[in-house]
């Protein structure tokens, strides 16, 4: 029997079948199509919060107080005693360090913004003019602490805000409220949207000094830095390290995160994901082999005259098992191009609706799963191949 024989038997005969077919097709391709959009959101998952991170500036040190340990709390609070605070000197030692390009101390909190009938919370970020490069914002109009001194009662609005509160003329120049204390608008953000949770739209930025006594406090919330160059980061690190014990009367009472190793534990945590998800997924490939196998037995009983009628006319042991191995293959092919479509028009269907999300399925993702169809088809034909190609010619053109 030659190989064109073989292919044209075995395709008419899926298609003799034809709901037998199309069921192994629609298992064969629902599996491929469920490994292909699982990776996909696993992915993109792992894309948008690497994203999300690279966003907020590059070359990125937080220091915070208090001495993170691996229970996930901090030491101090576990004895009984507070974090000693970080604070603007701590903040002002760190900025003299050869490594450090910038620095930005940070605190953060909520208070009601007021002007011309109009009122909202808000949350205020307190920081000096560094916070605007390190946290790759941009503005938009106007300037942060540029010309006048740190104790300027300078506020900068988020976009949305800036809109909100001064509709119909520029806000640049206008006076503004924040709580009890009055603000001169000096600039505006440009649109950003949402970073890291939480809108720069609608977030205002003040100086240190008046964040700290509009928040009646001496501490800050974080220091953030960007070291000079990627390959200063760790020796960065250790450099803030020393110097905060050493001004901390020796204690090791900060905690220090980089923007790499945060990175690197959510890619990690996300990538294992993904290949988690696309595990669970194969296992539909896997119980689709099993039902193209279980049909093929089947079949083989329903087929046994036609078989004995091929080994009647010629065909060998070897013919008949390339025509069973044929007919898996046909199946799995199909459903693994059904499949692949329908996973990439699922992964579409995923950017549409959130358009925030990269849902894009890994290349390595969609060739595995491919592979794993065509093979799990491949593997199901083996026995009832084997099977068939074992009946006796004569008793099988007996049977009715």
């Amino acid at each position: 029997m030659t190989l064109n024989d073989t292919l044209l038997l075995s395709f008419r005969a899926v298609t003799s079948y034809r709901a037998r077919s199309l069921l192994i097709i629609l298992a064969m391709a629902l599996g491929v199509a469920a490994v292909v959009m699982l990776t996909a959101l696993g992915d993109g998952a792992r894309r948008y919060v690497v994203n999300q991170f690279s966003s907020i500036g590059t070359n990125l040190i937080a220091v915070m107080p208090g001495r993170a340990e691996t229970s996930g709390a901090f030491l101090g609070t576990t004895m009984g005693r507070t974090p000693r605070d970080l604070t603007l000197k701590d903040a002002q030692l760190i900025g003299r360090l050869p490594q450090v390009k910038r620095y930005a101390p940070l605190n953060v909190g909520v208070a009601e913004l007021s002007a011309e009938k109009r009122l909202r919370d808000v949350t205020v970020l307190g920081s000096t003019a560094d916070l605007i490069p390190i946290r790759h914002m941009n503005l938009a109009q106007g300037s942060f602490l540029a010309h006048d001194s740190d104790h300027s009662a300078q506020i900068i609005l988020g976009a949305k805000l800036a809109h909100e509160f001064f509709p119909a003329s520029n806000a640049i120049g206008q006076r503004i409220r924040l709580d009890e204390s009055r603000f001169l608008v000096t600039g505006i953000l440009a649109p950003q949207g949402e970073s890291m949770g939480y809108n720069t739209d609608e977030i205002v930025i003040i100086p240190i000094d008046y964040a700290q006594s509009l928040f009646n406090t001496t501490s800050l919330f974080r220091i953030l830095i960007e070291a000079r160059s990627h390959s200063d980061i760790q020796s960065a690190k250790t450099a803030i390290h020393d110097t905060l014990k050493q001004s901390h009367d020796g204690e090791e009472d900060v905690t220090i995160i980089t923007q790499d190793a945060v990175l690197n534990t959510f890619d990690r945590i996300l990538h294992a994901l993904t290949l988690a998800v696309a595990g669970i997924a194969a296992i539909s490939l896997a119980v689709a082999g099993i039902l193209i196998m279980n049909v093929m037995l089947v079949a083989i009983s329903q087929r046994t005259p036609e078989i004995g009628l091929l080994k009647a006319i010629g065909a060998n042991a070897a013919d008949i098992r390339r025509l069973f191995f044929a007919e898996a293959l046909w199946l799995s092919l199909a459903g693994t191009v059904i499949g692949f479509f329908l996973g990439q028009f699922g992964s579409l269907l995923l950017r549409l609706a959130y358009p925030q999300l990269p849902a894009w399925a890994p290349t390595w993702a969609i060739l595995a799963g491919i592979i794993v169809a065509l093979v799990t088809g491949i593997l199901a034909s083996l026995l009832p191949s084997s099977r068939a190609a074992r009946l006796d010619p004569v008793k099988a053109l007996g049977k009715k």
